[in-house]
């Protein structure tokens, strides 16, 4: 098979996002319907129905954040928890979010779904309920009003806490920071999940950022410097790089303060777990962060499917499948012959750089995969040339790609490129417009870099990572064990809401 290169959206280090008529948008409405079309139990658990003399596995209530990039990696790990046996996870969806659910079956019933109602904001339009259907300007106002579905939850495992399905952890993606008080409430431990690794979730993810909130000097000044003192090697970037939600965080203005408070709360939680690997981010690893509230790390990377044939639909419908993709990469025999292209599922690119790259794309006649998107302006007549050059070299995909398919084809997201051996282009930034003649060159000599051998490193390093006695599959064992004894563990702290 192929190799391949990728160009992917980078923050500073490049990282690892049902009809609603059917349900009023209330947080404290359940759905029936929706419940009984998922192919995941909905009722107690088979080991509480069929052995009612045994004592029933710890519940644990995973809540994740409805974007695919957040949400499909905590799906997979729901899954691995799963695997290990001894515990029930139910995971909370909305109904935009349930097929994704659905795609990550389990077929031994240790996984269930609650569907509840995506909660109202009076900044948020009626049809937004997930990230690929928000542009970035409208992030702020979707993690806030997630925070919704706050008070029915603690309803719920309030009636159940009597019963042998008390909820008796909650393992919540990072962006939904509301989870931990909740956790708190219930007196149970409160475990945040990362699915963009260490550094990712210390720097890039805001902790850091809403934890020391450095401004800049200059407030016209984009290229304005900002330090991270607290992590190893003091790293800097512009403030153009930092993330959106900070940048146009205001003090004192209710919905930023929202946004920043949501965070700050993961800083309270019992422990972290990383969709990273320890030889990735091993300096990261050795010692607790503060900008990670000094709390427990587990690096229990890279989750994901077994194979390509595992992860069809993951994402969503695919303009094409990914035994289709594949039967096209097979045709190109020379490793490292095949550029993958992505922006993730929320960058969005102007006109002038899609055409730069376009251009550049056509100037080398390099191989490639774009995941272009649905509303990518890509210049005329781009696509039909680059289908009909060289016997169809290029591939341009809109909608949801399957990316894995293509990555263990080899190809892009920092942590799925390390796992599938692929070398990474990271584009610093959208702000300005590349020239065409340097992508081009990059492009060039990307496929013969020394970049290229250390991909290959990191695949055999991930690889061992997650096989049984691997750091990772240890780690993975050492949370199993820290969520069956949750039952025996009275809660420890209070969490304040301001």
């Amino acid at each position: 098979m192929p190799g391949t290169c990728c160009v992917a959206a980078s923050a500073p280090t490049g990282h690892f996002v049902l009809p609603h008529e059917l349900i009023a948008r209330s947080p404290l409405t359940l759905c029936p319907v929706l419940c009984a079309t998922l192919p995941i139990a909905m009722a107690a658990t088979a080991g509480a129905t069929n052995h009612p003399t045994a004592p029933a596995a710890p519940h644990v209530l995973v809540v994740p954040y409805p974007a695919q990039g957040h949400m499909i990696p905590l799906l997979d790990l729901t899954g691995l928890l799963a695997s290990r046996g001894g515990l029930r996870l139910t995971v909370v969806v909305t109904p935009a979010t349930a097929p994704l659910l659905a795609a990550h079956r389990d077929d031994g019933g240790a996984i269930r779904a609650l569907v509840l109602s995506f909660p109202s904001h009076p900044t948020l339009p009626s049809v937004v309920e997930c990230a690929k259907d928000a542009p970035p300007t409208l992030f702020a106002a979707l993690v806030v009003a997630l925070a919704g579905l706050r008070a029915p939850l603690a309803s719920s495992a309030r009636d159940r806490s009597g019963t042998p399905d008390r909820v008796l952890a909650v393992l919540a993606d990072h962006s939904c920071g509301w989870a931990q008080p909740l956790a708190a409430e219930l007196g149970v431990p409160g475990i945040v999940f990362c699915p963009s690794g260490v550094y990712g979730s210390a720097v890039l993810r805001l902790h850091s950022l809403f934890r020391r909130a450095p401004r800049r000097e200059d407030e016209t000044d984009d290229e304005s410097l900002i330090s991270f003192p607290d992590l190893l090697g003091s790293p800097v970037y512009p403030w153009r790089q930092l993330s959106l939600l900070y940048r146009t965080y205001k003090e004192g203005e209710e919905l930023s303060e929202q946004v920043r408070r949501n965070f700050l709360w993961n800083l309270e939680a019992s422990a972290f777990v990383s969709n990273t690997f320890r030889r990735l981010e091993e300096r990261y690893l050795a010692a607790p962060l503060a900008d990670l509230g000094l709390r427990r790390v587990h690096a229990v990377g890279p989750v994901g499917p077994a194979g390509p044939e595992a992860a069809g639909g993951r994402g969503g419908e695919t303009t094409v499948s990914a035994v289709d993709l594949c039967a096209w990469l097979d045709k190109f025999t020379e490793d490292g012959s095949v550029v993958y292209i992505s922006f993730a599922s929320t960058a969005v690119l102007q006109p002038p750089h899609e055409a730069a790259l376009a251009d550049a794309l056509e100037r080398t006649g390099v191989a490639f995969v774009w995941a272009a998107g649905t509303t990518a302006p890509l210049p005329e007549g781009f696509e039909e040339r680059v289908a009909a050059a060289s016997g169809g070299r290029g591939r341009v995909i809109r909608g949801w790609a399957p990316q894995v398919a293509a990555l263990r084809h080899r190809a892009n997201s920092v942590l799925e490129a390390a796992a599938a051996g692929v070398a990474m282009l990271a584009w610093g930034g959208l702000k300005a417009v590349p020239d065409a003649d340097e992508v081009a060159r990059v492009l060039d000599a990307a496929q013969r870099s020394d970049v290229v051998a250390r991909a290959k490193v990191l695949a055999a390093e991930a690889a061992a990572a997650v096989r049984e006695g691997g750091d990772s599959w240890h780690e993975v064992e050492e949370l199993v064990r820290v969520l069956r004894n949750s039952a025996s563990e009275p809660a420890a702290k209070t969490i304040l809401d301001s």
